[in-house]
């Protein structure tokens, strides 16, 4: 059992919880991070590590790699103990700390910020029996190492952003990319969606794919079909699946916060309705929440500032600016 008593243990190692070290480490607080994933960065790193981000201030674009690579720089001012393919289970409430339990030990700690994004997450998939046989071969759901499609016929499947991104990033990678979408109108940004049409990508509107066609894990054609029932093959060699994700917060829904669908409920100070558990980033809800990597950096500062205050009644809830500290 560990027996030292942390200030602040994040739970959740993508950018938010990241950024989160780094500003508790400003504060001076002790700092532990647990994830269940092997490594820092979640989804970001999981998913779509070559895939560009454009929403972050100062960065008109950078790699996801690139941007978690400097997150957990970042997040080493802290010096904080990182525990990776470790889940929370629960917690228990003492006098003046949570006794965390998770599947590997104990961990002690003054207050938690749960930034867990949209918790554990499995593809969505497209529902047809032979599915399995080429997951993994040339059937994928997230994308690594854009050298695999480099003159390869590819087919994206999906309308949100991340299909639209990666069908854009893949024209001049891939000798064609089709974008097929289920229904008519796009989720993604509207500028994406402009540039996808202005772009040599074919887009392919309301169809479904009904059938996958190949042999030995190695797609030869989709067969997709209309509203009307109308059939089309389509040639390719990859298929790129971006339908979301079914994401679960697990054990955390035992924990007694107080939650609105799969999201935490949290007030002005990124509190929760559990006496020093905070939450930020896509985990959480209130009225007017945006989810985006930009929301969760800016909840992560307001979350460890009121933890610090609770800790320690006497410490200034508006810290220094940084260029004060490090000069």
């Amino acid at each position: 059992m560990e027996r030292e008593i942390v200030d602040i243990t994040i739970i959740g190692g993508g950018p938010t919880g990241l950024f989160a070290s780094f500003y508790a480490g400003m504060r001076e607080m002790s700092v532990k991070i647990i994830d269940s994933l092997p490594q820092l960065g979640g989804q970001l790193i999981e998913l779509y590590p070559d895939k560009y981000i454009y929403d972050v201030g100062g960065f008109p674009k950078i790699l996801a790699k690139d941007f978690v690579a400097n997150l957990v720089t970042q997040a080493h001012y802290a010096n904080p103990e990182i525990l990776l393919g470790e889940t929370a289970l629960s917690v228990v409430k003492h006098d003046d700390y949570y006794e965390l339990k998770t599947d590997k030990g104990v961990h002690l700690t003054r207050t938690i910020l749960l930034t867990v994004g949209i918790g554990a997450f499995q593809p969505r998939k497209i529902g047809l029996k032979e599915e399995a046989q080429f997951e993994g071969k040339t059937l994928h759901y997230g994308i690594k190492d854009l050298t695999v499609f480099k003159d390869k016929n590819i087919v994206v499947c999906g309308g949100g952003d991340s299909a639209v991104d990666w069908a854009l990033m893949l024209e001049d990678i891939a000798s064609s990319v089709t974008l097929i979408h289920r229904r008519e109108r796009f989720t993604a940004h509207e500028t994406s969606v402009n540039q996808l049409m202005d772009s040599k990508v074919e887009v392919k509107t309301s169809l479904s794919i009904k059938e996958i066609i190949g042999e030995n894990g190695e797609v030869n054609e989709l067969l997709v079909a209309s509203r009307d029932g109308n059939e089309e093959r389509i040639s390719t060699d990859h298929v790129i699946v971006n339908y979301g994700n079914i994401s679960s917060l697990g054990p955390l829904k035992e924990w007694g916060l107080e939650m609105e669908r799969n999201s935490i409920l949290v007030n002005t100070k990124m509190e929760t309705n559990m006496e020093g558990i905070y939450a930020a980033g896509d985990v959480t809800t209130f009225d007017g929440k945006v989810k985006l990597i930009a929301v969760g950096l800016g909840e992560a500062p307001i979350a460890v500032n009121h933890a610090k205050a609770y800790i320690d009644p006497k410490a200034r809830l508006q810290p220094l600016h940084s260029t004060s500290v490090f000069s």
